[in-house]
């Protein structure tokens, strides 16, 4: 367990960039250096998260701490990669601070650039291993494609869904790797209550929070929703909050956009914004309230299908299926290559010198957190930006 949590709580700490740049790191952790997961396997997992409602990045990683843990490694890894975030904006709800003052404009600049680079390589890493063929290949940019064409919350599992059919149609098994079941002891009982729970909060949670004038209630209530029926990740999440905590009044726009400034800045899951909202409604308790509430259906969700999971990807029209939504997954990375990654950091030739150097570096095998400490250091050592 401290090894699991330790390497969790130093992702927690270096792990700029959002959700997609935190799926490369991830995989670089994981897969490259620890190996705790085969490629396929952590792609199968990325699958599978991206299909679930919640935020991605976490969800993998309480599946990476399930894997070595059981639920307490899950709950290890949870609170490693969520803490230093969680602490870091609850401070920043405490102070009056600017975000820009405290750390600088050009500090946010270069972790963007920085997460260009990280993004980019795991992309270019992936695709060498589930979009080569051309069968693979027109999947990945048909995918790609439709990320930018179906502007739907949905998108992402309607794609995946059609990538999955696409593989049992035109892919062979024979280019899938053997199965190899986790040693994990599951307990299928355990794991049916646990997705009976997720449904039954769905369904109390509403009636308690219209028959009580508790703002922890009303606190349990909005952000258990918003975990539950959010598809995307962190940047999807946003408006979604800001409709449930803004319109009525709980927060101010004004609150609202400067914890979302100081999510963007920081390092760890965006979905940590909850803590500081929280903060905002009702101090440490509601804090604590958010946080665990926005993050409970992901938690329910992946230790309840998980066992599941392992069944249906052994079997053989699964292992084809399989391959198109790699190759899809594959093309959702490259499509948030783009946008929002790409759109929101290159802005001149010196920020895109900066993303090739970064990128060159991580080729060359250079740590993720190091190429991310380069980024930093030219972007704030300009003297024209």
């Amino acid at each position: 367990m401290v090894q699991i949590f330790l390497t969790f709580f130093k992702l927690g700490l270096t792990s700029f960039g959002g959700p997609i740049a935190h799926i490369s790191f991830f995989h670089n952790e994981f897969v490259t250096k620890k190996q705790w997961l085969s490629d396929h396997e952590y792609a199968d997992l990325v699958a599978l998260c991206q299909f679930l409602p919640g935020p991605a990045s976490s969800q993998i990683g309480m599946a990476i701490g399930f894997y070595r843990g059981g639920i307490l490694g899950s709950l290890c890894a949870w609170i490693a990669f969520t803490l230093p975030s969680v602490i870091l904006l609850v401070l920043f709800a405490m102070s009056v601070t600017s975000l820009s003052i405290a750390i600088g404009d050009g500090w946010v600049h270069g972790l963007k650039i920085a997460a260009v680079a990280v993004v980019a390589q795991a992309v270019w890493e992936m695709a060498k291993k589930f979009s080569c063929g051309y069968a693979k290949m027109l999947i990945t940019l048909l995918a790609a494609l439709g990320c930018f064409f179906l502007q739907s919350p949905w998108a992402q599992v309607i794609l995946i869904g059609a990538g999955a059919i696409a593989g049992m149609l035109f892919l062979k098994s024979s280019e899938a790797p053997i199965h190899q079941s986790k040693e994990v002891k599951y307990n299928y009982k355990l794991s049916s209550i646990f997705l009976c729970l997720f449904f039954i909060l769905l369904i109390i949670l509403p009636l308690l929070a219209a028959s009580s004038n508790s703002i922890e209630i009303r606190l349990a209530d909005i952000f258990y929703r918003i975990g539950a029926f959010v598809f995307g990740g962190g940047h999807i999440v946003l408006p979604l909050i800001q409709s449930s905590v803004v319109e009525p009044g709980l927060v101010s726009q004004e609150a609202f956009m400067a914890g979302y400034g100081a999510a963007q800045a920081i390092p760890g899951p965006l979905f940590s914004i909850s803590a500081y909202l929280g903060f905002a409604c009702d101090n440490w308790k509601g804090a604590i309230i958010s946080l665990i509430m926005i993050f409970l259906p992901s938690f329910l969700l992946i230790i309840g299908v998980l066992p599941y999971w392992e069944k249906i990807r052994s079997y053989a029209k699964m292992k084809t299926a399989l391959l198109g939504v790699n190759a899809v997954v594959v093309g959702l990375l490259l499509a948030a290559l783009y946008n929002p990654v790409w759109k929101t950091a290159i802005f001149s030739w010196t920020d895109l010198l900066l993303a090739i150097t970064a990128f060159l570096l991580l080729q060359l095998k250079v740590a993720p957190n190091y190429a991310v400490a380069v980024g930093l250091a030219f972007i704030t050592a300009l003297p024209f930006r």
